[in-house]
């Protein structure tokens, strides 16, 4: 296994449907230009209320990309 560099972007996704599609929005928002991407962690999860009923999501990640050699 070689050892690998990687670097840190922080991405919000939102959703009408949930957090989880929230946080896949935002991962196929980025791939379209981020290339190597591994990994990501949850940082951060709101939402939006409207009429007692949640209307939006919205979650904050940290994605893990490798460096190129």
């Amino acid at each position: 296994m070689s050892a690998h560099t990687y670097k840190l972007i922080e991405l919000v996704g939102s959703s009408t449907v949930g957090t989880d599609d929230a946080i896949r929005n935002a991962i196929a928002k980025a791939a379209l230009t981020v290339k190597h991407m591994d990994w990501f962690e949850v940082v951060e999860t709101r939402g939006h209320i409207v009429n007692g009923q949640i209307a939006h999501y919205q979650v904050t990640i940290k994605v893990g990309f490798r460096i190129e050699d």
